[in-house]
């Protein structure tokens, strides 16, 4: 008899990754064989980082967190449940931080059923610590001046403030010009 290999996926835009994100990657780790961050073009979005740039932020992630043994990493554009099925996964493994994500989570997770129904959703609770964090409050913390470590690793804060420095148009404060 063959053991069937769970393969589960954890999409997002990443843009950028956090501690939040690390932290329902680590644990949606454990409940599958294989997980698959699925980094989106997100082309309803406007991310400051190109897909690439996010994936390898991931990687980078991975490797810092000693997490590479049964993750990987590839992006996608599309439907989820299209690449989802094209892997062979049978789990969507998605992050909540408040009843506002459980909502906009609950109808897609429903969406993603009516149009797949042998892909099951899970939802993980952020931890206490990652309740607040999002890549939207660390990009705005970072354009108003304000410091990111806490929420990121040193390779993303660094990117992020290349990309504000790059751009001052974006950025909030006396000199256009951050940390």
């Amino acid at each position: 008899m063959t053991i069937k290999k769970r393969i589960g996926i954890y999409p997002g835009t990443f843009d950028p990754i956090t501690n939040g994100h690390v932290d329902i990657l680590t644990r949606g780790s454990k409940i599958v064989d294989e997980l698959i961050i699925a980094v989106a073009t997100a082309f309803t979005k406007s991310p400051i980082f190109a897909v690439e740039e996010r994936c390898e932020m991931v990687l980078n992630y991975l490797k810092q967190h000693s997490l590479a043994d049964n993750v990987k990493v590839m992006k996608f554009d599309g439907l989820l449940v299209d690449f989802a099925a094209h892997l062979k996964a049978g789990v969507i493994i998605r992050g909540l931080r408040a009843m506002s994500d459980f909502e906009y989570e609950f109808q897609m997770a429903c969406m993603n059923s009516r149009l797949n129904n042998r892909i099951e959703t899970v939802f993980l609770p952020a931890s206490e610590k990652n309740l607040f964090i999002s890549s939207r409050l660390v990009k705005e913390i970072a354009v108003l001046g304000g410091d990111i470590s806490e929420f990121v690793i040193p390779e993303v804060e660094k990117k992020v403030l290349e990309y504000y420095n790059s751009h001052p148009e974006l950025v909030s404060g006396s000199n256009g010009i951050l940390k």
